[in-house]
Order: structure tokens, then sequence, then C-alpha cells
């Protein structure tokens, strides 16, 4: 519980540790930017030895990740394949094509978060200079909208060897990669080892208050450390935010099999609610989504307002739809209580 809400909008309302704050308290520092804050150039190797890759970018967001990724691959005019349900597409401000000029090619989502290899295939334009030039496939793991659902090995393989046949690059939108390979029982490595580039966030389930890291090559490190730089997201001695994420990659990853746990159980008791229906009663991560049964008269926005009332925050994304979000700082207790918060909330609106 944080400030007195069970809390299960996002993950991202997590709060550091007092073990993060401990180590910020203590963290050595120095200019980021030139390149001698030891503490944040610490979290980088570190990242990037847990990821796979030779090296790693410490980014003030996952959002500037991701679009200091698809700017590295893509120039001007250049076009990206990407999921009609993806974050890159839908929530992050159409910061590509505003900021980059690269051009979404949008393929449908799959239920199970994959792009379809016939879909790939049909998007990649031919060289043509009437078409904008295909450059790169991304990839979303786990994938939000699709209920937090993971991406296998088999499949991240599958795309990796699609995209080297089409001389694409793959980057992969990781913002809670370590809650895939915990759910999948596999080391992180093993979900990007095809992906050129992968950005995941330190200030979601693993509880930093603040920053991703972007991993690849040196070589595109060293390009991306650049648009980095274009999009305002150098900073300075940002050791004291790097030594949260240390805590992060170090302590935190093993515990989110616990999100995942309340998870199911927050699906399993909200099944038994009248005036829900739970989309994914089986949570493969830390999401739940849920609506309102039909011929409920209640909305989800005055459901959610009801809710906060009652001490319980939940996050609606469309006007009968739920999205909830189990981490850190939500326990068991917190969990039984939100239950009692839907049922009490749409019981006068249930069929007795």
């Amino acid at each position: 519980m944080i400030q007195g809400f069970i809390d299960l909008r996002s993950d991202t309302v997590t709060h550091p540790t007092p073990e993060m704050r401990q180590a910020m308290a203590q963290a050595e520092v120095g200019d980021d930017v030139m390149g001698e804050d030891p503490t944040v150039n610490r979290l980088e190797e570190l990242a990037a030895e847990k990821l796979g890759k030779e090296a790693g970018l410490f980014i003030p967001s996952g959002t500037m990740g991701n679009l200091a990724a698809i700017l590295t691959h893509c120039g001007r005019g250049d076009e990206m394949i990407v999921g009609h349900l993806s974050h890159t597409y839908l929530f992050e401000a159409g910061g590509s094509a505003a900021l980059g000029g690269v051009h979404p090619f949008v393929v449908p989502n799959q239920p199970d978060g994959t792009l379809r290899l016939d879909d790939l295939r049909k998007a990649v334009r031919e060289d043509d200079p009437h078409y904008p030039t295909s450059r790169l496939i991304i990839l979303e793991n786990t994938h939000n909208r699709c209920g937090g659902v993971v991406l296998t090995p088999e499949y991240m393989q599958v795309v990796g060897a699609f995209a080297r046949e089409k001389q694409l690059k793959l980057h992969v939108d990781g913002a809670r990669i370590f809650n895939a390979a915990v759910a999948l029982q596999v080391p992180v490595a093993d979900l990007v080892r095809d992906a050129d580039s992968v950005t995941f966030c330190l200030s979601k389930g693993l509880c930093a208050p603040v920053g991703s890291v972007l991993c690849g090559s040196r070589e595109f490190i060293y390009r991306a450390r650049r648009i980095r730089k274009q999009l305002g997201g150098g900073m300075r001695q940002a050791g004291i935010l790097a030594a949260a994420g240390i805590i992060a990659l170090e302590k935190m990853v093993d515990r989110l099999a616990e999100d995942h746990d309340r998870a199911r159980l927050l699906a399993e008791r909200l099944c038994g609610v009248k005036g829900l229906v739970v989309e994914n009663p089986h949570p493969q991560t830390n999401m739940v989504y849920l609506c309102l049964e039909e011929g409920i008269s209640v909305d989800a926005p005055e459901v959610s307002a009801e809710l906060e009332k009652l001490g319980v925050k939940v996050d609606w994304v469309d006007t009968r739809r739920f999205r909830l979000v189990t981490h850190y700082w939500v326990n068991d207790e917190d969990i039984h209580r939100a239950v009692a918060a839907f049922a009490q909330v749409l019981r006068p609106y249930s069929p007795q």
C-alpha cells in the first residue's frame, strides 16, 4: 500500500525501497555526459551483461529509450513495422514521426501479443521510390495491451531470423522484459538474443524511481548516445538515480514472481464478483484486464471514482474496461480489500 491507498493503476507508481534510498544517498557520482559517473557506468555494464549485449545506455524513460532506438536505426522517411496495440504506436505521443520523420507501418497484434510472420512479410516494402524504406521491426515483451502476455524465445528467434533475411533491424520494447523472463523461467538474455536493441524499464516492477536502459552493440550505443543528447536526455550526476537501478537489477528481479502470483489471485477473486468479466482469468504476469458486464448501468470512470473513496485506485482504459497491475507495494491483504471494494461498488448495479 502506498500513502494509504491500494494503488493498482500501474507498476509505475512503485516507490524506491529503503535499500534503494540508502544506495542513492551514498552513490558515487560524476558527470555522466562526460562519461565520468562511475555508478552510471556500472549500471550500464550490468544491464548489458544481463541482457547479453555489448553495451548499455542509461536513459530517463522508456519512451525516450524506444525513441532513441528508432532514431538510431532509422532515418527520415524510413519505415518501422509495429503492432496496432503496441506502446510505441499508441502511447508515445507520435515521437518517432514528430521528431524523426519515421513512418509507422501498422500490422495487427494477435491476442498473444505476437505479429504474424505473414503480416510482417506483407509489410516489408519493395525497393520502389514511391515507398518508404522498410528499416525496423518493433516487438513488445511483455505486451501491455494484450494483457501482459509474454513472447517466447522461440518466437523471438523466428522474427529475428526473418529480420536478418530482409536486412531489417529488430528492436524490443522490453519495458517489462524481466517479468517475461521470470514468467517463462528463462534467462532474460534468451528473450533478446536475436534483437539488435532492447529497452527495459527500471521504474516499473523493479521499483527504481527513474530510468530505463537501452542495450545493443557498442557501435549502436555509441550512436544512440548522440541521439540521447539531441533528445535532452543527457544527465549529469545521474549516479544518484543509477544506484537505485543497480539495486533493482540485483535484488528485485526474482521477486517479480510474487507480483505474478498476486495477479492470479486477484483475477481468481474478481471472477466471483457480480457485474465483472475478467478477460484474462489466468494472467501470465502482473496485469489483469476486466470489463463491466452488459446491463450494468454504471461505467468504468464512475466505478473508479467510487473505488477511490474506498481507498482503491484503479486504471480504466475504456468506458467499461479496467487494467489492474500488481507490484511490490501490493500484498495479499490488499488484493482481498480491492476485490471487496469492487463487490461493494457494483452490488447496487448487479442482478441479485
